[in-house]
């Protein structure tokens, strides 16, 4: 089966049961279906997540490389960011307004051969040179 989904560091973040809580239940359910049925992310989604992890959610680096450890599992082997997917991005960005960093996201899904984008930060919708992003948190309720 080809995957064709590329997930954004707050997809892995509700997947992964965080922020846990009452308010995002619903989230960490919806993210988990989507990793569980297979994407790829980036080593710039690894990083996103770790400092997250160390800043926002404050747990132990032990705890965090069981979470990386898992996220390989789950996704495979996280795709390196190269300089044509830099080029890339940096295209998108000049050509939509995306920051850069998003804008990379967007590059390495393309460079990965995605066609779907899932986050809840970009433009649900939108297609861009093939990629659909698409929020799939959209309709349920909002913490």
């Amino acid at each position: 089966m080809t995957v064709n989904a590329f997930f954004d560091t707050n997809i892995l973040l509700y997947a992964l049961g965080a922020p846990a809580g009452s308010s995002t239940d619903a989230r960490n359910e919806a993210a988990y279906r989507l990793v569980d049925a297979g994407g790829r992310i980036s080593v710039q989604i690894l990083n996103e997540f770790t400092d997250v992890a160390v800043r926002k959610l404050q747990l132990s680096w032990p705890t965090i490389q069981e979470l990386l450890a898992l996220t390989e599992v789950l996704c495979g082997k996280a795709l390196p960011l190269t300089s044509e997917a830099q080029k890339s991005a940096v295209s998108i960005a000049s050509r939509l307004g995306y920051r850069i960093y998003d804008a990379m996201i967007v590059a390495s899904a393309l460079e990965a051969g995605c066609t779907k984008l899932y986050t809840e930060d970009l433009h649900h919708g939108q297609v861009v040179e093939g990629l659909r992003i698409e929020n799939p948190f959209r309709g349920l309720a909002t913490p």
